[in-house]
């Protein structure tokens, strides 16, 4: 896939493009939906699959104050939108400059002269530009003017309910990941380079720990969970514990997972973090034993519900 970082990068001539525009952060079912769209206009005219997005999310620059925590980082999102099979990216930085531009303005200047796109798809409740005033008529109005056909996709819905990243992100806060990977078409994930911990996990318990630091995402609510650990392109079974460990009354909330059949240093690398089920609350244990018999009991049921999970 190829990716453009920068509007003014846009000086190749793109064969009869076809483009959506959007965040697609989670880059879920809905979102997949219209990618197809996408791919399927852009086979019937030979043309070249083109998605528009924004870095950073535009709330982070319009209302710091209400900035969604991401599901999925900026490279995780490119990751997994040309899994889809897109052949061009464009990531526009996202400014108060950029906010204010006039809509009309946009889609003659970049998506007409510079694009010149032949067919725009996007979502049900997409709107751009200045005050939010571009919508689905004004790119239907200004198609007729120059051109170009622009069509919007109705909001997908599984089982009643409607896609999107805001519902996912309440899943993942209640810890509700069977339910989010529903919407999601995959298990939530956390990516991350694995950090120093207390160092307890192998010294005191005899179960070691990868400790993930990612940054800007959402975490699941506290708690122990089964996991998959995907590593270097390899996954493993592994429970993960969210939160503050308090029966060693830790200050700081921390995110540790325990990977079965692992024992490989990693630390400095990058670990991918899928989540299939929580078990159970994190609780305060009376001491060590305790605790390493209800590790014990975690694994056991982690492995039997990774056994039939669907990877």
């Amino acid at each position: 896939m190829e990716i453009i970082r920068r509007e003014k990068d846009l000086k190749r001539e793109f064969r009869n493009p076809v483009l959506t525009i959007g965040n697609f952060d989670g880059v879920h079912l809905g979102h997949r939906f219209i990618f197809q769209r996408v791919l399927e206009k852009a086979g019937e005219i030979d043309g070249e699959s083109i998605v528009y997005t924004f870095d950073p999310h535009p709330v982070e620059i319009l209302a710091p104050e209400r900035k969604p925590l991401l599901i999925t980082p900026l490279e995780e999102k490119l990751r997994l939108i040309e899994e889809q099979g897109i052949a061009v990216m464009i990531v526009a930085p996202f400014t108060e400059k950029y906010a204010g531009r006039p809509p009309e303005d946009f889609v003659k200047k970049v998506l007409y002269d510079q694009i010149k796109i032949r067919h725009i798809f996007v979502g049900h409740d997409f709107t751009f530009g200045k005050d939010r005033r571009g919508n689905i008529a004004l790119l239907k109005e200004m198609g007729r003017k120059w051109g170009f056909h622009a069509e919007m996709v109705e909001a997908v819905r599984l089982e009643g309910t409607v896609i999107s990243s805001t519902r996912i992100r309440e899943l993942v806060a209640r810890g509700e990941m069977k339910e989010a990977a529903k919407l999601l078409g995959r298990p939530y994930a956390l990516t991350g380079k694995v950090i120093h911990g207390h160092g307890r996990g192998s010294r005191k318990l005899g179960f070691p720990t990868a400790n993930l630091k990612p940054a800007g995402m959402l975490f699941p609510k506290s708690g122990i969970y089964a996991v998959w650990a995907v590593h270097e392109g390899r996954r493993y079974e592994g429970v993960a514990n969210l939160g503050w460990n308090p029966t060693f009354q830790d200050q700081k909330f921390s995110i540790e997972i325990h990977i079965l059949n692992f024992n490989r240093e990693i630390y400095g690398e990058y670990l991918r973090v899928e989540f299939v089920e929580r078990l159970r609350e994190e609780v305060t244990f009376r001491g060590a034993e305790e605790l390493i018999a209800q590790i014990k009991k975690d694994i056991a049921q982690a492995e039997k519900i990774l056994k039939t999970a669907k990877i």
